[in-house]
């Protein structure tokens, strides 16, 4: 076989906490999870797709549709080592980067993957995700995580708060980012992520990506235009199944 430059994994956990067997949902006629899987085929940028489950359940939907699926241990405690644990197998540990889109995001584009791969022209860069313009409204959610940046696109830090604080109302109003929960990783810096321990930043505000920030290593963080709706609450769903059932 040969060797496939871009994975695409997509963990796909049943037992999440804040909306239970979400990947199984139905929304706008089939299951959360398809939209992900169809989205993520036609990203032209990822060689392969593969969905890392814990169940069996999310096997069989994958086995009944043809996706490639791996079952991955149900100890395992976050999506990054989902997609670690599949760079292990020998089916596909020779890609060279590994994109982690989350089994709840069915508004995945092209112009997503394009930007999340294009800092790695850059040999330095391990490690990509993406930010899009904060609206007014989420400024002060702590639902939407928020990214500061340098000049050159390194993550200065993530954050359920407001960041930057607007300490003097007479200045001008710093321009807010949202992240968006989508990564790539160089295998090599991947296979960092399960051997660093969990941060206490990462714990606190419950951002895994704080792991890597808090020892030393930089996460590039790229623009996009495009946001998406991740599927984390009955109000999601339902503004998702709005949404999806007015595509043609």
């Amino acid at each position: 076989m040969a060797p496939h430059r871009t994975l695409g994994v997509i963990p796909a956990r049943l037992a999440s906490t804040r909306l239970p067997r979400k990947v199984l949902r139905e929304i706008a006629g089939k299951p959360l999870l398809a939209w992900v899987v169809e989205a993520a085929q036609r990203c032209s940028q990822l060689d392969r797709i593969v969905v890392a489950t814990d169940c069996e359940e999310v096997a069989a939907l994958c086995g009944r549709n043809n996706w490639p699926v791996e079952l991955t241990s149900p100890d395992l405690p976050s999506g990054t080592d989902r997609v670690h644990a599949v760079a292990q197998l020998p089916r596909w540990r020779d890609a060279e980067i590994y994109v982690n889109i989350q089994g709840d995001e069915p508004f995945l584009r092209s112009d997503h993957i394009a930007a999340l791969l294009r800092p790695f022209a850059k040999p330095e860069v391990g490690i990509t995700t993406l930010k899009v313009l904060c609206t007014p409204e989420n400024i002060a959610n702590p639902n939407a995580v928020k990214v500061v940046t340098a000049a050159d696109g390194r993550a200065l830090y993530f954050s359920r708060a407001t960041i930057p604080y607007h300490r003097e109302q007479t200045d001008p109003v710093p321009q807010y980012w949202k992240h968006i929960g989508l990564y790539a990783f160089r295998k090599s810096a991947l296979e960092l992520f399960p051997t660093l321990p969990p941060s206490v930043l990462e714990r606190a505000e419950r951002l895994e990506q704080l792991r890597f920030l808090e020892d030393g290593l930089s996460v590039y963080v790229e623009p996009t235009e495009h946001d998406t709706i991740g599927i984390d609450t009955e109000a999601d769903l339902q503004q998702a199944e709005q949404l999806l059932s007015q595509l043609p």
